[in-house]
């Protein structure tokens, strides 16, 4: 069997990663496929050494988000390499020219994060989520929620739980990431913040957003996305003293860096997720989640871009006493392999 998975941009990367050694181990053909939606070498290909992936077979290097640009291309390579499935992960512009082309050359779609839904339609992952699952031939889902919503929706495709390949990168790479790189922080003794959503970082929510930043207390790292670093520019805000603006960190430095902060602020889907693995509070820089359990188990609180909310949130947050275990059990990528070795007649 070969499969052809496409990725673009961070989080997808590091999706990848167990991924591809779970299809590897399942004896499966893994051709993969690099978009160039990240094209920021701190966004890209840094993940491919950190993680030890194979240098993709194909890099359209397009340097682009428009899904456009990207679908002939990989639907040229879809009609080279006709492989048995087109696997596309998550939310982006690059999941969504991954399905689109493999539906136009008649090549089944599995769809890694299926089913997720915000209810912001104004937020271009949703449409992504949304549409990719229209498409899709086999969606596998992070956890029954997602399963029980597709039902909801009357979608005809197959759904399987399989959990969140996500935990099993946090799984694996967490603890080798503590070990190996050194934070010079004490543990606790400080914040961190990401943000790089489209919506973030026009004004005035940008603004909004620095503001309530701005009036914090504690030491924050902030490392900062190569597309908000130039809105920052753009709309001539600052942030405090007590602000690190740091450039763009690899999954390891991140990951380090995030497992023994305080608070995450963030308005990243995936570091939600990973702060909830790594026993952290987070606090949510967008008015809704697609991971919802995180909220209603009280470890994410989301506070729009409402600086008074975001200063109260951050002085409050807390983790509850116990916690369930959400998305799996940190060996999705072994499900995935095995969903699509079942349905090796698909097509």
């Amino acid at each position: 069997m070969k499969v052809l998975t496409v990725v673009g941009n961070r989080p997808q990367f590091i999706k990848a990663a167990p991924l591809s050694l779970a299809l590897r181990e399942a004896g499966i053909e893994e051709v993969s496929l690099h978009t160039g939606q990240h094209y920021d070498r701190a966004m890209s290909a840094v993940f491919y050494e950190e993680l030890a992936l194979p240098e993709p077979l194909y890099s359209l290097d397009l340097r682009s988000a428009d899904a456009a640009l990207m679908q002939p291309e990989i639907l040229s390579v879809l009609e080279r390499e006709r492989p048995d499935w087109v696997l596309v992960f998550g939310d982006t512009n690059s999941t969504r020219a991954g399905a689109l082309a493999g539906v136009e050359a008649g090549i089944p779609v599995a769809h890694v994060e299926a089913g997720l839904r915000s209810g912001d339609v104004a937020m271009p992952e949703e449409r992504n989520r949304i549409e990719v699952d229209r498409i899709s031939t086999l969606l596998l889902c992070p956890d029954e929620r997602s399963r029980e919503l597709l039902a909801a929706e009357d979608k005809t495709a197959e759904a399987e739980v399989v959990g969140d390949v996500m935990a099993d990168a946090a799984r694996l790479f967490a603890p080798i990431a503590r070990e190996r790189i050194a934070i010079e922080r004490e543990p606790g003794s400080y914040l961190v913040a990401t943000v790089h959503r489209e919506a973030n970082v026009s004004q005035p929510r940008l603004g909004r957003i620095v503001d309530g930043l701005n009036r914090l207390e504690e030491p924050l790292a902030f490392p900062v996305h190569p597309r908000t670093r130039r809105a920052l520019a753009a709309a001539g805000l600052e942030l405090g003293a007590h602000v690190d603006l740091l450039e763009p960190l690899g999954y390891l430095e991140l990951a380090a860096l995030a497992s023994q902060t305080r608070v995450v602020l963030t308005d990243s889907g995936g570091l939600q997720k990973e702060a909830y693995w790594y026993g952290v509070p987070c606090v949510t820089l967008r008015p809704s989640t697609e991971w919802v359990d995180t909220v209603e188990t009280g470890a994410n609180v989301l506070v729009d871009d409402d600086p008074d909310r975001l200063v109260r949130a951050v002085r409050e947050a807390r983790l509850p006493n116990s916690l369930p275990r959400l998305y799996g059990d940190g060996h999705a990528s072994e499900r995935v392999a095995q969903a699509l070795l079942d349905r090796r007649t698909a097509r």
